[in-house]
């Protein structure tokens, strides 16, 4: 069978079968065509929304396949995907006729609790990670679903429940295994290519394929004190007013994260209150138990909650708390804002868009930031928000096709309506597709030397299948 599949230049592509047979016998892994065993497995990812049949899958299960893959894709000039942990809401890790190089194999976390670093490959999970630090008491700040991939959160940035104590994923890691887009492997890091390590965290995918990660773990729990507190939606208005106060004034071990939306059947919510709509403050204390406490004393006092759960859980228990909101399978679209306050008339806004969820399964959460993150420059990275004390992500979910239109339409909407209150930029990870117009405003003034770097690592935009960001001659060529 001969392979046709996309080209760099948009068109079609028709690859001799002499070629094919060549990767496949370079490869410890495979080389999949639609149809193959595996072939499906490796195209199906988190976001139902996506349903992509690649030309091509290589499922690689080491640097030197994924090394045998890039070559193969430049070498022919082939459009290529790449998929790691396959959780990113613009589902980029897919395209419909085009190459596939899919990672989600390579799953290895070794942990050295004498040096406090972890090392893991790109198909790693969250929850691999957080499984392997913690036999150790050592944790490495990441986000909050324990499915999502590692590789994908930390090229985005990643911040999660300990960040505003310890940074963010990329403040603490240390360097980076490479293949670039002339096949070389490389280490990024301070010392060894340091504007490629610079541009990796928060850049994303754009400069070439990491094989490892190595990270600073840091001292957590094995428990931390965390949980929920659950109240009436009514009484949101007057909660996030104290809200933004407590969480300003908050100490770095502390994080709140905000969730609107209608009450799932949790084992702990009175039945009565299933489906109606709740507000929920998330919190998490990183440090002393009896410090922790009197920190959460002020949030627990407020209102007259449904249920208050907060108390001493395993770390890793805690990481997987929102996996049952955020199962594979179902279809997700979600839109993001930045912001530096909660101003009353995001409050107003908030308060009619729960009134109108379009399903159960849709909510809105603000993300408690600041802290550690806050505390580095905005161009010490490529990732610039620094500033942003707290993320919004309209989180879109439903399972029944013929709604797509109605919850897409209810995001947007909302999205509008918060823009004024925002302060303009993004955080890239919770990027849908159709906003390639918005990779400026994840970047900020960061872009041009983004641009650069990627003349210097990548001029042909190899790595384009992604938040793109053109190499710098090749932006000023449309221009």
């Amino acid at each position: 069978m001969t392979l046709v599949t996309k080209s760099l230049n948009g068109g079609q592509k028709s690859v001799p079968d002499e070629a094919l047979e060549a990767l496949r016998g370079a490869l410890r892994g495979s080389a999949l065509l639609p149809g193959e065993p595996g072939y499906d497995d490796a195209r199906t990812i988190w976001n139902a929304m996506v349903d992509r049949k690649p030309s091509l899958v290589v499922r690689a299960l080491g640097a030197n396949d994924i090394r045998q893959a890039v070559n193969f894709a430049r070498d022919n000039e082939l459009l290529m995907s790449v998929r790691s942990g396959g959780h990113q809401i613009a589902g980029h890790a897919v395209v419909d006729g085009a190459m596939m190089l899919d990672l989600s194999l390579m799953k290895s976390v070794h942990v050295d609790p004498r040096s406090r670093t972890a090392r893991a490959e790109p198909g790693a999970t969250l929850g691999d990670l957080d499984r392997e630090t913690q036999a150790h008491a050592l944790a490495v700040p990441v986000g909050i679903n324990s499915t999502t991939g590692i590789a994908g959160l930390t090229l985005g940035g990643g911040f999660g429940w300990i960040t505003r104590k310890h940074g963010m994923t990329i403040d603490n890691l240390k360097s980076a295994d490479m293949v670039l887009a002339n096949g070389d492997m490389v280490r990024a890091s301070n010392s060894e290519h340091p504007d490629l390590f610079w541009a990796i965290r928060g850049g994303g995918g754009n400069f070439g394929v990491v094989t490892s990660f190595e990270f600073e773990a840091k001292p957590v729990g094995p428990e931390v004190l965390s949980g929920l507190i659950v109240h009436p939606f009514e009484d949101a208005p007057a909660l996030l007013r104290e809200y933004r106060r407590i969480a300003r004034e908050a100490p770095d071990e502390l994080t709140i994260w905000t969730v609107s939306r209608k009450a799932p059947p949790l084992p702990f919510l009175p039945e009565e209150w299933h489906g109606k709509e709740i507000f929920v403050f998330a919190a998490c204390y990183c440090g002393d138990m009896k410090e922790g406490e009197k920190a959460l004393e002020e949030l627990r006092s407020l209102g007259n909650p449904i249920a208050d759960v907060i108390s001493p859980h395993p770390f890793v228990g805690w990481q997987t708390a929102f996996d049952p909101l955020l199962t594979p399978g179902s279809r997700n679209y979600w839109k993001s804002h930045d912001f530096v306050d909660i101003p009353d008339g995001f409050i107003d806004i908030l308060t009619k868009a729960i009134h109108a969820l379009p399903d159960p399964g849709c909510e809105i959460f603000v993300a408690h930031l600041g802290g550690a993150m806050a505390r580095v420059a905005d161009d010490a990275t490529a990732f610039p928000q620094r500033k942003s004390h707290y993320t919004m992500n309209v989180h879109t979910r439903w399972e029944d096709p013929a709604k797509d239109e109605a919850c897409i339409r209810w995001a947007r909407d909302f999205f509008k309506a918060a823009e004024p209150y925002s302060v303009g930029s993004v955080y890239v990870n919770f990027m849908p597709d159709d906003e390639t117009d918005r990779v400026g405003g994840a970047y900020g003034g960061n872009m041009m030397r983004l641009a650069d770097i990627k003349a210097k690592y990548d001029p042909k935009n190899l790595f384009r299948v992604n938040h793109n960001i053109p190499p710098h001659a090749m932006s000023h060529a449309a221009e």
